[in-house]
């Protein structure tokens, strides 16, 4: 086993997610063991009142894990991924569609410094504005792909799994 991944899904999702899925698949054919926590029952709660409930969630996921695992997140669980990487020893941070704030919740999106990361952001995204993206990933050196695609990045799978494969690559 190369290590271990845990891939969080965006809200109105689940963890069969086609992006969570297709990076666990390529993950796992590499070597990776790989988690899916299942946030929908969290997600009920609302946007903001969701992130509590996905923060335990995952740092429970995270304690199980036999070493500090990579966190992959798409939109949501990329948010929870970042504050995770602050309360807990993880080794790379693989964030998708990411939303630097949350309506109603009072803490803005925050990494942990040192820890390998990147960025996967959409030009069209109109949930997660591009700007405050890029704008967090440039303030924290964090490589970034941006791609002709929206929100959902459905377009843009392969080229995901292609900066994935050499993220993973990368940690080794």
């Amino acid at each position: 086993m190369r290590g271990h991944i845990i891939l969080s899904h965006g809200s109105d999702s689940g963890p069969d997610a086609t992006k969570v899925s297709a990076l666990a698949a390529l993950a796992e054919s590499l070597g990776w063991r790989t988690a899916r926590p299942d946030y929908r029952e969290d997600d009920a709660q609302g946007h903001a009142g969701s992130i509590a409930p996905r923060l335990a969630r995952l740092a429970a996921s995270i304690a199980a894990s036999p070493v500090p695992p990579v966190l992959v997140g798409s939109s949501m669980g990329a948010f929870v991924s970042g504050l995770a990487s602050i309360d807990a020893p993880v080794a790379g941070l693989f964030l998708l569609a990411l939303p630097t704030r949350i309506p109603g919740y009072p803490r803005p999106f925050a990494v942990r410094e040192g820890v390998p990361s990147f960025l996967v952001h959409g030009y069209a995204d109109d949930v997660c504005p591009l700007d405050e993206a890029v704008a967090f990933a440039r303030g924290h050196a964090m490589p970034a792909l941006l791609v002709e695609d929206d929100h959902r990045l459905g377009a843009s799978l392969p080229d995901i799994e292609a900066a994935f494969r050499r993220f993973l690559d990368g940690l080794a």
